[in-house]
C-alpha cells in the first residue's frame, strides 16, 4: 500500500524530502553536539561505585588533567619550585577546575619522577565526559609548553577524550571526502549509467542525513562516544549503497521482464527486492538492540547510531528510491554506452552458475572444505586476551598518548598499575592500629610491591616512609583509601585485585583503580553476553521464519554466520592483538589484546550484514523453488541471479568502510577490519558454496516447518510475498493466477 502510494506520487515524496533534508542540513549546520570521547568502562560495578565515592567524599580517582613538568635541575630547586608552585596556583583559578595536586603542593612521592627533574599537576575538572573534556581542550594549550624553567606537556582521561574526539572529526571529514567518491566509482563501474550509479549515493546521503541529527539529539540526554559518528557515515553508506544496488538492479530486469513497464517494473521490485530491503532494515536494527541491554556506555551509544543510520537506510531505500525509479524509467540507463548489450544480456553470472553447481554436485566435499577453511582460520581467537581501550587507542605520535606512556615509564606509580582498597567506614585516626596493621599485612605479600597510606608508605611489611603532606587526601571524616602496587603487570593480571576483594579488612571496603576497572568490565560483559546473544538469535530466527515460513534456513544462517564471524575474529587476533601485517593496514599500537568492547560489536553489526545477504540470496531461491524448479536448479538459478549482486555489493560495503581502515583510531580500524572481513568472507564462501552445499543436502527440508507454523504463516499472508519474476515479454493474465493459486497452496 505504501510503494503504491509512493509510486502514483513521486513528486509530492522527493519534493518532501527535499525539504527535509535541507531542514536537516540548515539544523546540522548550527548544531554543536556534545559528544563523549570514552564510556568503555562498565557501569554498576564495584569499582565503578569505590570511583563514585573517592570523587564524592576524597575528590580522588581518575585524574581528567595530568601535565608532566619537566626541569633541567631538579624539581626541588628553589627557582623551578618558585614555578611550579604558580603554575599550580595559577591553574587552581581557571574556571571548571576544581582542585589541583602537584608535587609541590603536596610533596607526594609519587608525584615526583625518578630522576627528580620531572613533576606531575593532576587537575580534578567539574562537569561530565563532555564537559571535562572541553575545559581540557581550552586549558591544555594555554599550560603546556615553556613556563619559565618548567617544559610542560599533558595527558589524563579527558584531555584523551578531547583528541580522540578531535582526530574523530577529522577522521569524519576525510571519510566524507573519500568515501562517497570511492562509492560513486565503484557504482559506475557496476552500473555502467551515471544515473543508476547515483541513485545510491542519494539515498546514502539521505540516510546519513537522517541519522546525525538523532545522534546530536540523543547525546543531549545519554553519552554518545564520538566514534558513532564514524560509524553512522560507515554504516550509512555501505547499507544504502547495498539496498539501492538490489533495487536497481532488480529494478533493470523487472523493466526487462514486462516489456518497458515502468510502474509495473516499480511495483514487482518493491514486492521483491523491496519486501526483502524491508526485513533486512529490520533484522539488522533487531541485531543491534540487545546491545542496549549491556553494561557499557560506549557499546549503548554505537547501538544507537547503528539503529538510528539503519531505520533510516531502510526508510530512505524504500520510500526514495521507488519514487525515483518510477519518474526515472529507462532514464536509469542513460549515459551507458552498454546499455543495450546489457539489456540483451542473461542476468545470471556465468561463473557464479559454475561455482553453485560445482557446490551442488559435491556437496559433503565442498562444503567440508569450506568448514575446515572457516574453523583454520578461527583457531588464533582461541588464545585471545582481552583489554579495555585507554590513551593507546590513540597515535603514538599523539602529545596525550606519549607523556601517558612515559608517566607509565618514569614515575614511581604507573597509572596502570595502582589498585585502590576503599575503606568508607574506617576512620584512619581513631583506628590506626587496625589501618597500620591492615597495610602491613598487604604488603608482606610476595604479589604486593608497596602499600600507601595516609600514615604513611609500607613495603615487605614494615613502614618505609611517614606521611607526607600530600597523605591528608587519603583521610576523611570516618574513611581512608590505599593505593597498592603490585609486584606484576596487574593491569593484565587480575588475581591481586580478587585477591585484595577475598581478604580481610578493618572495615566493609571496596576495590577500584585501572585494574579492578578492566576486571569487572570484563566480568560485566561476560555476564551479560550470553544473555544478548541468545536474545539477538532468537529475534532473528523468528525474523527469518516471518520471511521464509522455515524453521531449517534460519538455523542454518544462523550456524553459518556465527562461522564466518569466528573466522573474521581469528583474523583481528592475528592483526591487532599480535601485530601481523601491521604494514598492511598503516601504524598502530600493539597492546598484545582485544578491546573487550570490539567482538561483541562484530558480532551484532556483522551478524546483521551477513542475514542481510542471506535474505536477499534465500529471497531469490525460493522464487524459483515456488516457480516449479527442483532444489538443485533452485538454489543453482538463485545463486546464478543474485551471485554478482552479491559480490558487488560486499565490496561496495568493504569500499564504504576503507576510511575506517585507514584511520588512526584503534578502535575505528579495528571495526573497519573486522566488518570489511566478515562481508568479503561471507558474500564469497558462505554465500557461493557453504549455503548451496547445504541446501543441496538439506533438500525438500529446507523449508520444512512444524505442522502449526505454516498455518501461522499463511494467516499472517506472508506467504504471497514472493512472486516469481515474468519471463522476457508480457505474462498472460491467466498465467498469473494459475500461479497465484500455485503458490497459496
Amino acid at each position: 500500500m505504501v510503494t503504491r502510494w509512493v509510486i502514483s506520487r513521486p513528486w509530492r515524496v522527493l519534493t518532501g524530502a527535499a525539504l527535509l533534508g535541507a531542514v536537516l542540513g540548515l539544523w546540522l549546520m548550527g548544531a554543536h553536539p556534545q559528544f563523549s570521547g570514552g564510556g568503555y568502562l562498565a557501569t554498576g560495578t564495584e569499582a565503578a561505585r569505590a570511583d563514585a565515592v573517592l570523587a564524592e567524599r576524597f575528590h580522588a580517582g581518575l585524574p581528567d588533567l595530568v601535565l608532566r613538568a619537566d626541569a633541567r635541575s631538579p624539581v626541588t630547586d628553589e627557582p623551578v619550585a618558585r614555578a611550579g608552585l604558580g603554575l599550580t596556583a595559577d591553574l587552581a583559578r581557571q574556571p571548571g577546575v576544581e582542585r589541583v595536586y602537584s608535587y609541590w603542593n603536596t610533596g607526594a612521592a609519587e608525584l615526583l619522577g625518578a630522576d627528580r627533574r620531572g613533576a606531575l599537576l593532576v587537575v580534578d575538572l567539574a562537569g561530565d565526559d563532555a564537559t571535562t573534556a572541553r575545559a581540557a581542550e581550552r586549558l591544555v594549550p594555554r599550560f603546556t609548553g615553556r613556563h619559565g624553567p618548567l617544559r610542560v606537556s599533558a595527558t589524563g582521561t579527558s584531555y584523551v577524550s578531547a583528541q580522540a574526539t578531535a582526530v574523530s572529526r577529522h577522521e569524519l571529514l576525510r571519510a566524507e571526502m573519500l568515501g562517497v567518491p570511492l562509492t560513486g566509482l565503484a557504482l559506475l563501474l557496476a552500473f555502467g549509467s551515471p544515473v543508476a550509479a547515483l541513485l545510491p549515493v542519494l539515498t546514502g546521503l539521505f540516510a546519513v542525513l537522517g541519522a546525525y541529527p538523532l545522534l546530536c539529539a540523543l547525546a543531549t540526554a545519554m553519552p554518545v562516544s564520538a566514534l558513532a559518528t564514524n560509524l553512522v557515515t560507515a554504516l550509512g553508506f555501505g547499507l544504502a549503497v547495498d539496498y539501492g544496488l538490489f533495487l536497481v538492479s532488480r529494478h533493470r530486469q523487472e523493466l526487462a521482464a514486462t516489456g518497458g513497464d515502468n510502474r509495473e517494473a516499480t511495483l514487482r521490485t518493491m514486492r521483491t527486492a523491496g519486501r526483502t530491503v524491508f526485513f533486512s532494515s529490520g533484522t539488522i536494527a533487531v541485531c543491534l538492540t540487545p546491545m542496549l541491554l549491556l553494561p557499557v556506555p560506549f557499546l549503548r551509544s554505537l547501538a544507537c547510531a547503528g539503529i538510528a543510520v539503519v531505520t533510516c537506510s531502510g526508510l530512505a531505500t524504500t520510500l526514495l528510491l521507488p519514487a525515483l525509479l518510477v519518474l526515472l524509467g529507462r532514464w536509469i540507463d542513460r549515459g551507458d554506452p552498454f546499455a543495450r548489450w546489457r539489456r540483451e544480456r542473461s542476468d545470471e553470472s556465468p561463473l557464479w552458475r559454475r561455482v553453485a553447481r560445482a557446490a551442488t554436485a559435491r556437496p559433503l566435499l565442498a562444503g567440508g572444505c569450506c568448514v575446515l577453511l572457516l574453523a583454520a582460520s578461527a583457531l588464533p581467537f582461541t588464545h585471545v586476551r582481552f583489554g579495555v581501550t585507554d590513551y593507546r587507542v590513540l597515535p603514538p605520535e599523539l602529545e596525550s598518548h606519549a607523556v601517558a606512556a612515559g608517566i607509565g615509564r618514569d614515575f614511581a606509580l604507573p597509572w596502570d598499575r595502582a589498585v585502590t582498597v576503599l575503606l568508607p567506614a574506617t576512620d584512619a585516626v581513631e583506628q590506626e592500629a587496625e589501618v597500620t596493621g591492615y597495610a602491613r599485612r598487604l604488603s608482606a605479600r610476595p604479589d604486593v610491591s608497596r602499600v600507601v597510606t595516609g600514615l604513611g608508605t609500607y613495603a615487605h611489611g614494615r613502614e618505609v616512609a611517614g606521611p607526607t603532606p600530600g597523605s591528608l587526601l587519603q583521610i576523611t571524616d570516618g574513611g581512608t583509601w590505599l593505593a597498592v602496587t603490585g609486584s606484576g603487570p596487574t593491569s593484565q593480571d587480575p588475581a591481586l585485585v580478587r585477591t585484595l576483594r577475598a581478604l580481610p579488612s578493618p572495615g566493609p571496603h571496596l576495590v577500584t583503580g585501572t585494574p579492578a576497572r578492566v576486571l569487572d568490565t570484563k566480568s560485566a560483559l561476560a555476564h551479560s553476553v550470553p544473555f544478548i546473544g541468545a536474545l539477538l538469535i532468537g529475534c532473528v530466527l523468528v525474523l527469518l521464519f516471518l520471511f521464509t515460513g522455515s524453521v531449517v534456513i534460519p538455523l542454518k544462517a544462523v550456524v553459518l554466520a556465527a562461522l564466518s564471524l569466528s573466522a573474521s575474529f581469528g583474523a583481528m587476533v592475528l592483526v591487532f592483538q599480535e601485530g601481523h601485517l601491521r604494514g598492511l593496514l598503516g601504524p598502530f599500537t600493539v597492546t598484545g589484546e582485544l578491546e573487550t568492547s570490539m567482538p561483541v560489536v562484530m558480532f551484532c553489526f556483522a551478524f546483521g550484514v551477513s542475514v542481510d545477504y542471506e535474505l536477499f540470496l534465500i529471497a531469490r531461491i525460493q522464487e524459483e523453488y515456488r516457480a516449479g524448479a527442483d532444489c538443485r536448479d533452485a538454489v543453482v538459478g538463485g545463486i546464478a541471479r543474485t551471485g554478482r549482486v552479491i559480490t558487488t555489493a560486499s565490496v561496495l560495503v568493504a569500499l564504504a568502510v576503507l576510511p575506517l581502515l585507514t584511520s588512526h583510531v584503534v578502535l575505528l580500524k579495528m571495526f573497519g577490519c573486522g566488518i570489511a572481513l566478515a562481508v568479503l568472507m561471507d558474500a564469497t564462501v558462505v554465500r557461493g558454496i557453504l549455503v548451496p552445499a547445504f541446501m543441496r543436502l538439506a533438500g525438500r527440508a529446507n523449508w520444512w516447518a512444524p505442522a502449526p507454523l505454516p498455518r501461522l504463516h499463511r494467516r499472517l499472508g506472508l506467504h504471497t510475498a514472493f512472486l516469481p519474476s515474468a519471463p522476457a515479454g508480457a505474462v498472460p493474465a491467466q498465467q498469473k493466477q494459475t500461479l497465484r493459486k500455485k503458490i497459496r497452496t
